[in-house]
């Protein structure tokens, strides 16, 4: 490490100069008398700043820190940090081995033996938490009744926007268009679903995923086109198809036999 060197502001060398242990002895000052650097003690260190001393004392201070090297990161040389890795504790190698005769498992008992123990949420044959706890309906629950399944509308919000006209089209892309509904998240994959509150009067073709009944009886009232988009097709089992064609060859037999 370098060493520090005080020298006179009133100094010939230049400001930031390093003065090694050789020049530390005596400094010349411009008119030609010696000048002892300014050595602190440790004791003095630890009560006022090096800083505030020097410019106490009428002296510039200059320090020259070696820079380490900086070691680029290569293959041969990647490893984890000190510490962060350490041994797994062998338990059951020995009193020597620093945990006792049965390593803090006890004398007897189904955790004292080898294997998993007791299963997750087992808490000794009493009612365990999550038995406990009531159950919620809904979405709350889990349970997928409580799901948002279409992005509903009504007719008078239909009305109410304009976009009831004779001869006009709407669909879900015009809806949303219209910032008559605004589907976000999981509901952008989710089908229209047309509600029946409102009164119309226009005749105009509509295009959704499914309508309630009272908004198709409307519809068709007053001379709608009511076009109802194929929706997702649901995965069965193929046992499912299998058996509705049993049942059909057995009808069809029956049938057979009877004539």
């Amino acid at each position: 490490m370098a060493t520090v060197g005080l020298v006179s502001r009133s100094s010939t060398l230049s400001r930031g100069a390093v003065q090694t242990g050789a020049q530390l002895k005596s400094v010349p000052l411009s008119n030609g008398a010696p000048c002892t650097p300014f050595l602190p003690s440790s004791r003095s260190l630890c009560k006022v700043p090096m800083a505030a001393r020097a410019a106490r004392a009428g002296v510039t201070m200059a320090v020259a820190e070696a820079e380490p090297e900086i070691e680029r990161f290569r293959l041969n040389n990647l490893k984890p940090q000190p510490g962060s890795r350490k041994r797994k504790t062998r338990k059951g190698r020995g009193i020597a081995a620093g945990q006792g005769a049965s390593c803090g498992f006890g004398m007897r008992g189904q955790k004292s033996r080898s294997g998993s123990g007791t299963r997750p949420g087992f808490e000794g044959g009493q009612m365990p938490l999550y038995r406990r706890l009531p159950k919620l309906r809904g979405i709350a629950g889990g349970m997928p009744k409580g799901r948002t399944t279409h992005v509903a509308v009504n007719l008078e919000d239909i009305v109410a926007r304009g976009l009831a006209v004779n001869g006009g089209q709407i669909s879900r892309e015009s809806l949303i268009a219209n910032g008559l509904i605004k589907p976000s998240g999981k509901e952008r994959k989710l089908p229209l679903k047309v509600l029946g509150d409102g009164d119309l009067t226009e005749s105009f073709t509509i295009e959704a995923g499914s309508f309630s009944k009272t908004a198709k009886a409307k519809l068709e009232a007053a001379g709608c086109n009511v076009v109802q988009l194929p929706g997702k097709v649901k995965w069965t089992k193929k046992a499912y198809f299998k058996k509705l064609r049993y049942e059909e060859m057995l009808k069809n037999k029956a049938k057979a036999k009877d004539a």
